[in-house]
């Protein structure tokens, strides 16, 4: 009897290896997957339900299926890459320290120019100042950062 080589092994080890690499170019170019990363934690999940079959059948039918040495290494190797996955996810990327030049909520902005839509420069410190027809000027101004670029 010729033994066949445990697919599921090797599958889930790839599905496993594409969970690990595929965070950074991929699925954290979207907020829903980049706040949490939930698709990459289904496909951990998937590779290592794969890895697990394969490393089962390999055990129950071991003159049939090959696997018994590859598998337990494929198996660790994903436990592993799941806890590097977490342990950079949510423990490393968390621990930024925090930025002591930006204002905090409630502060005075700082005075800055930027270019409007048609190119000319515009100042915060213009904008709150009173009006020339001796109405009031602006209370406040409401500042929103887009993060990205154009």
């Amino acid at each position: 009897m010729k033994r066949r080589w445990n697919v599921a092994v090797w599958a889930g080890f790839l599905v496993v290896l594409a969970a690990l690499l595929t965070y950074v170019p991929v699925f954290a170019r979207f907020p829903a997957t980049r706040d949490f990363p939930w698709a990459n934690l289904l496909m951990f999940g998937a590779g290592l339900a794969l890895l697990t079959l394969g490393l089962r059948r390999a055990y129950r039918e071991p003159l049939s299926y090959r696997g018994r040495v590859s598998g337990p290494i494929l198996l660790s190797l994903g436990v592993v890459a799941l806890a590097l996955f977490c342990f950079v996810t949510f423990y490393l990327a968390r621990q930024l320290p925090p930025s002591t030049s930006a204002p905090r909520v409630g502060q005075k902005a700082p005075d800055f120019t930027l270019s409007d839509q048609d190119g000319n420069s515009v100042t915060l410190s213009e904008l709150l100042q009173p009006a020339a027809g001796g109405s009031g000027g602006a209370n406040g101004a409401l500042l929103i950062f887009y993060r990205g670029y154009w």
